[in-house]
């Protein structure tokens, strides 16, 4: 049989007629069947197209010129090219219906569910300046200090991020000031290529409801050149910085922040509020990044867990504790399991600072954790579930299946994984009843979901 050839060849150039996107956001054309994804194209435009990669099933080009242009395209607000917020060029509209058919066809392509009702995403009022954390490159250029992103699949920075849109305008502000105060003091940026220098990243966080700020200085060296000049112009600048941290990483390594940090200035912490609760927030904490999104989610977590005040309640991949205190408002008692013992740390004090007693933290890998609790007699009601991209390993869907709760709820940002994941719990027991998407992170490709699942009674 003769060899399957693909229509086009690479560096060949073509008119071609966009039908779709991808869960990434680049459009999709096909010549004789045979799909390219080409990144800034959409749904109903025509373009020139340059050809640069060809597979066996698909290819990638790139445009070159617009020949018909859809009335969804919109002039991003930035002009940059880090990649980090490639759906820029379409309509708010689009980007809300384009995630809403990427967890759609995770649940009917990877979980076979499609009788699960997946609701309309729940998007925001204003999808720009949401994020209240960021951790942003330094590097020289010309003998200055600059700041920015990587561009994508490279380690060039591309500067100027202090414009960038989907950061609290205070992170891009106090970023900009970092860099000039450290540039004129003469603190060299780190280089990656001789291991010298001493500045990595800037990394800022903000309380989105206290206003408070903290900054993380991320070095090589332990020692910090003119610390103490450049930490009484930077308060000074800012006053409602309440935290100047050093995290020292001398590793040669893509990790951001090291093994080792100390205060250099104010508090360990900074404060937020979500909702009623207030939360204490480190330089290591994982706090979502989206404070108006995350009560959207958080509240609907909690409409699916349907807690009664005699109900008992596992949250795995605790955190600090966020999702957990919400549990604890409604139950007789939360146990939270995670296996980062300083967030352990944070979500006792978070229990504390909210004066929340019936709520227990424990160090562990929940997979282990959830078996020896069952066999100490603990059943919960429900399990509220919030893991990482990659999903839950399949030995802790068979412990929170084995402990048999009415309720599993699963957070989720990644659909992919998480309609993986729900096929599993289906095949031991339990039904996926709805899904409801939320938009956390406006003008990027990532969505975030909360899937409520029952027990099946045989």
């Amino acid at each position: 049989m003769a060899k399957q050839t693909a229509p086009v060849k690479k560096n060949e150039t073509i008119t071609l007629n966009f039908e779709d996107l991808t869960h990434e956001g680049n459009g999709v054309g096909k010549i004789n069947g045979y799909p390219l994804f080409v990144p800034n194209a959409l749904p109903g435009e025509e373009a020139m197209v340059k050809v640069i990669k060809v597979n066996k099933n698909f290819g990638f080009g790139k445009v070159l010129e617009l020949i018909k242009v859809s009335p969804e395209r919109i002039d991003p607000v930035c002009h940059m090219n880090c990649n980090g917020c490639g759906l820029q060029h379409m309509s708010y509209r689009l980007q809300l219906e384009m995630k809403q058919n990427q967890v759609k066809n995770a649940m009917k392509k990877i979980a076979h569910l499609e009788h699960v009702p997946v609701h309309p995403i729940i998007g925001m009022t204003d999808p720009l300046h949401y994020r209240n954390k960021v951790q942003i490159p330094v590097g020289e250029k010309n003998g200055e200090l600059i700041t920015g992103f990587y561009q994508k699949r490279s380690h060039r920075i591309i500067e100027n991020t202090e414009t960038c849109t989907t950061h609290n305008e205070t992170i891009n502000e106090v970023v900009k000031e970092v860099r000039s105060i450290a540039g004129k003091l003469g603190i060299k940026a780190y280089n990656e290529e001789k291991h010298s220098g001493v500045l990595r990243h800037i990394m800022v966080r903000t309380g989105d409801a206290t206003n408070e700020i903290m900054v993380v200085l991320v070095t090589r060296t332990e020692k910090l050149p003119n610390k103490e000049v450049l930490i009484k112009e930077l308060t000074g600048a800012f006053p409602n910085i309440k935290s100047i941290v050093q995290s020292i990483n001398d590793k040669r390594t893509n990790v951001i922040l090291g093994k080792r940090t100390k205060i250099l200035w104010g508090e360990e912490y900074i404060y937020d509020k979500i909702g009623d609760l207030s939360f204490a927030i480190s330089a290591k904490s994982f706090y979502q990044v989206n404070p108006e999104q995350t009560k959207v989610l958080y509240d609907k977590a909690l409409e699916y867990a349907q807690i009664g005040g005699e109900d008992v309640v596992i949250d795995a991949y605790c955190g600090i504790g966020t999702i957990s205190l919400f549990l604890a408002q409604q139950a007789k008692k939360v146990y939270g399991v995670e296996i980062v013992p300083e967030a352990i740390n944070d979500a006792k004090k978070n229990a504390k600072l909210n004066g929340i007693i019936n709520a227990e933290f424990y160090v562990g890998e929940a997979e282990k954790v959830m078996p020896w609790w069952k066999a100490q007699g603990l059943n919960p009601d429900v399990i509220v579930v919030d893991p990482p991209r990659k999903g839950c390993d399949e030995a802790l869907l068979h412990a929170m299946s084995d402990m048999g709760p009415k309720r599993i709820v699963y957070v989720s940002c990644n659909p992919s994984t998480l309609a993986r994941d729900l096929r599993i719990l289906e095949d031991r027991g339990y039904e996926a009843k709805e899904v409801q998407p939320v938009d956390m992170f406006p003008q990027t490709g990532h969505v975030e979901c909360v899937a409520l699942m029952s027990r099946i009674n045989r």
